[in-house]
């Protein structure tokens, strides 16, 4: 995959991985809550669901409801309880990983509408994998066992922009670390230049982009060993700004 592949480390052994886990205590920091059915439930108020959710599917669905009522503006996690922060201090099972933008207005949490201790989330400017990035992916796959690795991104991405202006106008180098992002996300802006008209050019090169990550992070050994064993899933999406919905690709 070109540049892509060239901020990819190279494969970390399971031993290493397990070693670096007994190092950071296995992970015990935090646990899922929260809601796992379609019952209408008052705001703030939390349902209780399995400690451990282990399905792809089942994790999918729970981030699907969570962003219903995030758009419908029926929330059930806009209080954090000191019960559940006692809770989640002793050990932590998050349901789902999501790789997303730096981005103000796309906090997942909110987005969606979970509690502590229910998302392992990781965020860069567009979502761009870096060595650190993958590492703290493969952690929450091999130690936390987590289910679910979404890829987010959002309309009108600034990275994605940004990058697409540089490739537009031919900008020299900023000599800052800002341009590993540029040439992170250079591909995908390409493909879109050579396929979207100019309306529609940002936001083809916001899906190229996440669909780039998508395939980088499944390309991995230790992850695509894990969504061959049936215990990882890896899927792209993004989020709409305005309305606050999710589509998943």
């Amino acid at each position: 995959m070109g540049v892509r592949e060239s901020v990819l480390p190279a494969p970390t052994t399971r031993r290493g991985l397990l070693r670096w886990g007994a190092l950071l205590g296995g992970g015990a920091l935090l646990t899922a809550c929260g809601d796992g059915d379609e019952q209408v439930v008052a705001p703030g108020a939390v349902q209780e669901r399995p400690e451990e959710i282990t399905d792809p599917d089942q994790a999918l669905e729970l981030l699907r409801q969570g962003n219903a009522r995030f758009t419908a503006a029926r929330e059930q996690h806009t209080a954090h309880t000191v019960r559940r922060r006692l809770q989640v201090a002793r050990g932590q099972h998050p349901f789902a990983i999501v790789l997303a933008c730096a981005d103000s207005r796309v906090p997942p949490e909110l987005v969606f509408d979970q509690g502590l201790g229910d998302l392992f989330v990781v965020r860069t400017a567009g979502q761009v994998i870096a060595p650190p990035v993958l590492g703290s992916i493969q952690y929450g796959v091999e130690h936390l066992h987590v289910p679910l690795l979404v890829v987010l991104g959002h309309e009108g991405c600034g990275a994605v922009g940004a990058t697409l202006e540089a490739v537009e106008t031919g900008a020299a180098s900023s000599g800052t670390a800002i341009d590993s992002l540029v040439e992170a996300i250079r591909p995908a802006v390409e493909r879109a230049r050579a396929a979207a008209d100019e309306e529609h050019v940002l936001a083809e090169a916001v899906r190229a982009n996440v669909a780039d990550e998508v395939a980088a992070l499944s390309a991995d050994p230790l992850l695509a060993e894990a969504v061959r064993a049936g215990r990882l899933r890896v899927v792209g999406a993004t989020y709409d700004l305005d309305d606050g919905a999710v589509l998943f690709s």
